[in-house]
């Protein structure tokens, strides 16, 4: 028996033995097929656990993401209409709409889709970069070829949510709801002449919709610099340029969130201008301040002496903050307008008042600068900036004016009590003190608006006016400098006022018989057309965002402002 169990004791030694000679066998036969020794191993192994070398700066290791802008559509109905709407024919657009009808439990939304004051139409909203929960956003309104709508003017969009849509393995997907719009509906009728029927069924509304997601913002790390170590460093870098404060927190704007991509949170300072917060981000450096950030300085000042070097010099000397002053100071002095319009725009960006001044030559003498100038005058918070932006406001160039009214009007409630509005049933009425020549401004975007430039002159009607949507301006004959405002419509009760001849008051009086955003457009085109309006009427004349810059301004920037001139006359009526 003692001899059964040591035979059993030295089987099972055997067996350990033969597990363990299996295991380096395998592992060995593993390496051979494989091609790869130990050696190998433990050299890939040591590449997986270097950090890869820090860049100088942001850029060379980083792609921006999140920049493009998002579009978003839906299905949507125009009521209120004067008897121009019509039965939804069937189609793939009626079916979407019938879907969400009934999936917001509206009662019989097929009988209501067959009334002559309804009208099912197609919306789009584009969503811009950095745009976050609750910004208001422009609407874009047709009715698709299988209607029968004859006219959404007077009509009224009701609450309609719009998706994403992407066409993938054959199948439309939808994304969540991203933006949620209402409104009154603007046609291209009111503002652009022809006797296209497209005109009637196409339009807007004013920032009608409101986005309904925050968009995220953030920096893809190219492959050869995809690390834990080298995403948390570059984190830090950002940080320690921007940051604000949470409460009582101090809070970066970076977040390492993998080893190949980093979120950006939007800085308050460039709320209105995301492109610029993402190319000063890559423009800053990955090493902190040190005995070398003098001698960066001093190569970047060498480089903003040299008009072809100096965007991006400046750029650069704004990316590192507070050190960059002085010698961005000493730029806006230079002689040359383009370094020291690229010095006063990165000095605005760093709450530096010294900036107003050349920012609003560079509006005001240099139609290339104009529009970031104006965005750069926005951001300011000082009174200083509001009064370079009214003094702007004088000009000859209307987009000129119309730009730093822009900027004004941007600044939230306190712009709005400055420029001093009325609300006028779906629009805004201002009248704007200036020393230019008396003009109209209708806007198109952002905020539907009629700005009175300077001591507005009358309307005068010799015999009458035929508006549009039954509206009829007479001269008074029992009141010299007067005029009689007419509505009627089928089925509805006719509305009289009569005004002194002031375009103000001829606008108000429009609204007080029913009139609304498009009619008093369209009254104020036919009045021009006639020649009863002596005042330049302009359709949205905001100066454009990107143009080109000559740097022998001496001779070639001068057409590019008549340009702008004329751009302006070309909208008059």
């Amino acid at each position: 028996m003692p001899q059964l169990i040591h035979s059993q004791g030295q089987l099972s030694g055997c067996r350990i033995t033969l597990g363990l000679l299996s295991l380096i066998v395998m592992q060995a036969g593993c390496n051979l097929l494989s091609g790869k020794s130990e050696d190998d191993n433990n050299t890939k192994l040591q590449d997986l656990m270097q950090t890869p070398v820090l860049p100088d700066l942001i850029r060379d290791a980083t792609v921006v993401q999140g920049m493009q802008p998002i579009q978003v559509v839906g299905v949507g109905v125009v009521n209120s209409l004067p008897g121009t709407g019509g039965p939804a024919n069937p189609s793939a657009y009626r079916d979407e709409l019938l879907e969400e009808m009934k999936r917001r439990d509206i009662k019989d939304p097929n009988k209501f889709l067959e009334r002559a004051d309804t009208a099912l139409v197609r919306v789009q909203v584009t969503i811009p970069p950095g745009a976050r929960r609750n910004d208001p956003v422009d609407i874009v309104i047709q009715a698709p070829n299988e209607s029968v709508v004859s006219n959404l003017n007077d009509g009224w969009l009701l609450d309609t949510r719009m998706r994403q849509q992407r066409y993938l393995q054959n199948r439309v997907r939808k994304s969540e709801v991203m933006a949620i719009g209402t409104g009154p509906v603007l046609t291209r009728s009111s503002h652009t002449p022809g006797e296209d029927e497209t005109l009637h069924v196409e339009g807007m509304v004013l920032s009608g919709a409101r986005i309904q997601i925050t968009r995220k913002l953030g920096l893809v790390l190219r492959p050869e610099y995809q690390h834990a170590k080298t995403s948390s460093d570059l984190a830090a870098a950002i940080n320690r340029r921007f940051f604000f404060f949470d409460g009582t927190t101090r809070r970066g704007i970076a977040k390492a969130k993998e080893d190949d991509f980093l979120e950006m949170e939007p800085h308050p300072r460039y709320r209105r201008n995301i492109p610029r917060m993402m190319a000063v981000i890559q423009a800053i450096g990955v090493a902190p301040e040190s005995s070398a950030t003098q001698t960066r300085l001093a190569e970047l000042a060498q480089r903003l002496s040299d008009p072809n070097n100096a965007a991006d010099a400046a750029l650069q000397l704004e990316a590192m903050g507070e050190s960059a002053v002085p010698i961005l100071l000493d730029a806006i002095n230079s002689p040359n307008p383009e370094l020291r319009f690229y010095a006063a725009e990165a000095l605005s960006y760093l709450d530096r008042t010294e900036a107003i001044e050349p920012l609003e030559a560079a509006a005001r003498e240099t139609a290339a600068f104009r529009h970031p100038s104006l965005l750069a005058l926005q951001g300011i918070e000082h009174q200083l900036a509001v009064d370079a932006l009214q003094r702007l406001m004088n000009e000859s160039s209307l987009e000129t004016r119309y730009g730093a009214f822009c900027a004004i009007r941007r600044r939230g409630v306190e712009g709005k009590s400055i420029l001093g509005g009325k609300a006028l049933k779906s629009f805004y009425l201002y009248q704007v003190p200036s020393a230019a020549k008396p003009a109209v401004v209708v806007s198109l975007r952002e905020s539907p608006e009629i700005v009175l430039f300077g001591d507005s002159g009358e309307m005068n009607v010799p015999q009458f006016l035929k508006g549009p949507n039954g509206l009829i301006i007479r001269p008074d004959t029992t009141q010299p400098g007067h005029l009689k405002i007419s509505r009627f419509q089928i089925n509805v009760e006719d509305k009289r006022t009569t005004v002194p001849a002031s375009l103000a008051s001829v606008i108000r009086g429009i609204v007080s018989v029913g009139g609304g955003y498009g009619d008093v457009i369209a009254t104020l085109r036919l009045a021009k057309d006639k020649g009863y309006l002596a005042d330049q009427l302009a359709i949205d004349p905001l100066p454009a965002a990107v143009r080109v810059y000559y740097r022998d301004e001496e001779t070639q920037s001068k057409p590019e402002d008549e340009k702008t001139d004329t751009a302006d006359s070309s909208d008059e009526s």
